[in-house]
């Protein structure tokens, strides 16, 4: 039991109000590699420069995190400047550099089409089509953003008929559907074509939609927030990573892992870029799940 990601591998220049993070680690495939990595094995695929600092790579490979479909080519790595303000729900994208991820085109291996969990991050909708007819997982999901939305959004809903889930914040769901509600939204999504729907909602948690019913999972309340950025992608990590560990699709295992997922998100939220993530362990990730376990109880502490 496994899962292959598809993503980004990235250098991240990051202004918060509380200070700036510039030449950091970062992309899509980065934070959901190491978040899955406390739970399952894990095989990265993306593409970086020579610029991109080897003792990022080394780091992966100490979590145990198979590198093999990270390509290393002469060139510059992808990177992304972003700033965020008060409110730390939304970046402002201040620079775009795609570099060697433009012309980016994985043919996977047949271990890593094998691997029970697919992940396409966020990537064009053209180059998750691809790798999904490629892949012989059994599940399959996928996360997308405003401006696949707003420019390919015919390839999107193409991706959508082909995934068991899709993984996306409150807002691409508004703007997917044009629906305000996000129960509405979630049920929406589903009737484009895949079987679940996670919908992101920042510092108010998560909600779950599928055909058979719903679940909404609060945040994990946090009194220090410094970076918000890869959160999302460490969820879907930590989210997926606990499915394939368990090998199950029940109810009780979606919900455990919504809550793994949003464990491992407000780990990353806490520190620069992949601090946090990289000094975890399982027994700080389990001690702070049974914290979120009696903030969310019914039953008197005491």
């Amino acid at each position: 039991m496994g899962i292959t990601v598809v993503g980004s591998v990235a250098i991240d220049n990051v202004i918060t109000p509380f200070g700036k993070n510039f030449n950091a680690p970062g992309g899509s495939a980065t934070y959901f590699s190491l978040s899955a990595s406390y739970f399952t094995k894990v095989r990265l695929i993306a593409v970086v420069g020579k610029d991109f600092p080897k003792k990022y790579i080394t780091l992966l490979k100490k979590k145990s995190i198979n590198v093999d479909g990270l390509e290393v080519k002469k060139g510059k790595t992808f990177r992304w400047k972003g700033r965020y303000g008060w409110d730390l729900d939304n970046a402002e994208t201040l620079a775009t550099h795609l570099n060697l991820f433009k012309d980016f085109k994985p043919v996977l291996s047949d271990q890593q089409k094998r691997e029970n969990i697919l992940f396409l991050a966020n990537i064009d909708p053209e180059l998750q089509l691809d790798v999904i007819k490629q892949s012989r997982s059994r599940i399959i999901a996928a996360d997308t953003m405003n401006f696949w939305i707003g420019h390919k959004k015919k390839k999107l809903l193409e991706v959508l008929k082909n995934i068991d889930m899709l993984i996306l914040n409150e807002h691409e769901a508004r703007q997917l559907t044009k629906e305000g509600n996000l129960l509405k939204a979630g049920r929406a999504i589903i009737r484009y074509g895949t079987k679940k729907v996670i919908i992101k909602k920042g510092e108010d948690g998560v909600l779950f939609v599928s055909k058979r019913g719903f679940f909404t999972c609060p945040a994990y309340l946090m009194e220090d927030i410094y970076d918000p950025t890869g959160a999302g992608d460490t969820f879907a990590g930590g989210f997926l990573g606990y499915l394939s560990k368990v090998g199950r699709l029940d109810d009780a295992a979606i919900r455990r892992a919504l809550v793994y997922g949003t464990i491992m998100a407000s780990f990353t939220v806490e520190a620069y870029d992949i601090k946090s993530l990289a000094k975890l362990n399982r027994a700080k990730i389990e001690r702070r799940f049974k914290v979120f376990k009696s903030l969310c109880s019914f039953l008197p502490l005491y």
